[in-house]
């Protein structure tokens, strides 16, 4: 058998450009902020992890030709040899601080940054403990590790416990959340995650790429917002999304940081930050900690878009993160949900669609999310384009 035969095998990718509503790879034309020229047209952006809008910031486009001037386009090595800058270590040190973690490591991307630690810290014989609504780059992670993965049902804690209590006392346990979830947009139930893992002797890891600049004192993330930053044992987290660049960390003790630094692959075998996505990074974290008030802007936003929906009476998935950017709105069948969202990206508004298998097969979604900068008048006409549409499909 050809191994290429899958390659031609009939697909919904097919299907959808065969109907015209192929939903991928639209080209932007501008920078990326609350409203974008995408394919020759205005759109209002409401499908950008650009939490607090801070990709568009003069500092953080300063700061990014700065470092392509002064170290050039590319460090040519990993952080293990040649590549690591002295940028590298003035951001872990930063970051470090402002999550008050002992150290940080950053790795090229997020998706490397998963692989990376999972990889790493869990060993032959490890059990590593997975919601199964985490992130896809949690789970290729855990296949390259050597552990044995087991999951439990979306933010289940009797599940969970009963996964935790059939780990064999001889193995080592890694409890592994997002912190809030990227396609629901909720949060997890992290008090109990951790009060479970004291009671089994568990380690817990927390993917804050969408808590990290949202939720908790001064953006500082899910453990920050339940007050269990002591509890939690490993942040990771990523640049591309409140931090307006490129890359990811790992945040936690040093000794288990310095571990990561010379046992994982993905990190040791992978070039490292461009100057430039470095440079970027670290003057965004600087702006966030000095204007803590831009997540509690976002919230607020959050909130607004909220309230417009309900009022419009669209339904959206239910949540326990009212605060959180990410607003997920049912659209059922796959077609229909392709379908909306071609028109509503016709109509001038540009959203995600989420379809399974990151949903069930009826439950497919259009995945909004907002950024601090939205003002209420865009979110207000985009609510009222999404009504428009959604009635003329009578959802």
């Amino acid at each position: 058998m050809d191994i290429f035969a899958k390659c031609y095998a009939p697909s919904m990718a097919d299907q959808a450009r065969e109907q015209g509503i192929y939903p991928y790879f639209h080209a932007l034309e501008s920078r990326q902020d609350t409203e974008v020229i995408m394919e020759g047209k205005r759109r209002i952006m409401l499908g950008s992890n650009n939490y607090l809008g801070l990709t568009t910031h003069p500092e953080v486009i300063e700061a990014g030709i700065k470092a392509f001037e002064q170290y050039g386009s590319g460090c040519s090595g990993s952080r293990f040899l040649n590549g690591t800058l002295r940028m590298h270590l003035e951001l872990e040190a930063e970051l470090a601080k402002f999550l008050r973690k002992e150290a940080v490591v950053t790795f090229s991307t997020g998706f490397q940054s998963n692989l990376g630690i999972i990889s790493a810290v869990v060993g032959p014989g490890d059990y590593v403990i997975m919601d199964k609504e985490n992130h896809a780059s949690l789970y290729d992670g855990c296949r390259l590790s050597y552990g044995k993965m087991v999951r439990y049902t979306h933010n289940d804690m009797e599940e969970l416990e009963r996964r935790l209590q059939a780990v064999p006392e001889t193995a080592g346990a890694l409890i592994v959340t997002d912190g809030v979830f990227s396609m629901g947009g909720d949060i997890a139930n992290l008090p109990e995650i951790c009060r479970l893992a004291r009671k089994y002797g568990a380690r817990v890891m927390v993917d804050d790429a969408h808590g990290l600049g949202v939720i908790g004192e001064g953006g500082r993330g899910t453990a920050s917002y339940y007050g269990l930053e002591d509890e939690v044992d490993i942040y990771m987290g990523t640049f591309s999304k409140s931090l307006a660049s490129l890359g990811g960390y790992m945040a936690s003790s040093a000794r288990v940081v310095d571990y990561v630094r010379h046992s994982s692959r993905p990190f040791i075998f992978s070039a490292s930050m461009t100057p430039a996505s470095c440079a970027s990074a670290l003057a965004a974290l600087r702006i966030l900690e000095n204007h803590p008030e831009l997540p509690q802007t976002l919230q607020s936003r959050a909130l607004f878009m909220r309230r417009k929906l309900e009022e419009a009476e669209i339904r959206m998935r239910p949540s326990n993160g009212n605060i959180i950017p990410i607003i997920p709105i049912y659209t059922y069948e796959v077609i229909p949900t392709l379908t909306i969202a071609k028109e509503l990206y016709d109509r001038g508004v540009y959203v995600n669609s989420s379809l399974p298998p990151a949903t069930a097969p009826s439950e497919c979604l259009l995945r909004t999310s907002l950024m601090a900068t939205h003002t209420e008048a865009l979110i207000e006409e985009a609510v009222g384009i999404i009504k428009e549409v959604l009635q003329e499909h009578d959802i």
